[in-house]
């Protein structure tokens, strides 16, 4: 199994060693970048691109590591033992398997996708470490061990938001998804915009780096807002001249698809006030 990208996603190819890396070791591939740089995709076009299925884990601040494993609901079956149901002479009948089980119990080789796992609880990478070691865990209530016989691509993705126990990350191959420079930026255009003139691409690209280096800016845009922002203007049918003429105020055109803060938003009128200033 080897990832070389898809033809709707570009891999650099430093991302492709860490895939195939992770791939071959058999660890969790932890990717971590800014928010936008398409870590959550990622595992996506893995699985589209070895021909296998996805498993989705979306983690938030209410997750607890135990879910993705399994839940007893003995409220459901008290309740069904006061009703005299037979359920309740099954306890499997009140075991809901988590994403984690559902990976290890598949048929055939799958991708897990455990996103965003810096939201949950600082405890929530540890309480995982032996499952996700040894692709295994034990179901109290049942009695039964739940054992991957074909052990799950996994992929895990963080923005960074927490940093993550060592123990954690010995377990996994690591890798940062650093911001695509220019060139690689026009690739992704390409596959999102294809056939994007290329005066308007390289005038709207340099405006997009030169207000993500601003200095002050509490968020940077990211890709997926930079394509967005491309969209609009090609649904305006604006020109390069256009973006040219508009960058002596500063704020580009369309600025609430880049700037997703008041914070910022006035940073910019502040830059365009001096700007006025000067002249």
């Amino acid at each position: 199994m080897h990832f070389d990208g898809t033809d709707s996603y570009v891999a650099t190819a430093d991302l492709t060693v860490a895939v195939n890396a992770a791939v071959t070791l058999e660890r969790p591939l932890l990717v971590k970048g800014e928010p936008g740089t398409g870590k959550t995709e990622l595992a996506r076009q893995v699985a589209q691109s070895l021909g296998l299925p996805i498993i989705e884990w979306h983690v938030k601040s209410t997750t607890r590591a135990q879910q993705g494993l399994y839940e007893y609901d003995a409220v459901s079956r008290l309740r069904d033992s006061q009703l005299g149901d037979e359920r309740v002479n099954d306890v499997a009948n009140y075991i809901r398997k988590g994403k984690l089980w559902e990976a290890f119990s598949a048929k055939q080789k799958v991708v897990l996708l455990i996103d965003e796992i810096d939201k949950a609880d600082i405890e929530f990478p540890n309480d995982l470490l032996q499952e996700l070691d040894r692709m295994e865990f034990f179901v109290y209530e049942t009695g039964e061990t739940v054992k991957a016989d074909i052990r799950p691509i996994v992929i895990i993705t963080s923005n960074n938001e927490k940093e993550l126990p060592d123990a954690f990350l010995r377990r996994c191959f690591f890798h940062y998804i650093r911001f695509p420079e220019i060139e690689v930026m026009k690739q992704i255009v390409e596959v999102h915009h294809p056939g994007i003139k290329d005066a308007l691409l390289t005038t709207a690209l340099t405006q997009f780096y030169t207000l993500r280096e601003t200095p002050g800016l509490k968020k940077k845009p990211s890709t997926s807002e930079v394509l967005d922002w491309l969209k609009l203007l090609l649904a305006e049918d604006l020109t390069s001249d256009d973006l040219k003429a508009s960058a002596k105020d500063a704020l580009p055109r369309l600025h609430g698809a880049l700037l997703k803060n008041e914070q910022d938003v006035h940073l910019f009128e502040r830059l365009a006030f001096m700007e006025r200033s000067r002249r």
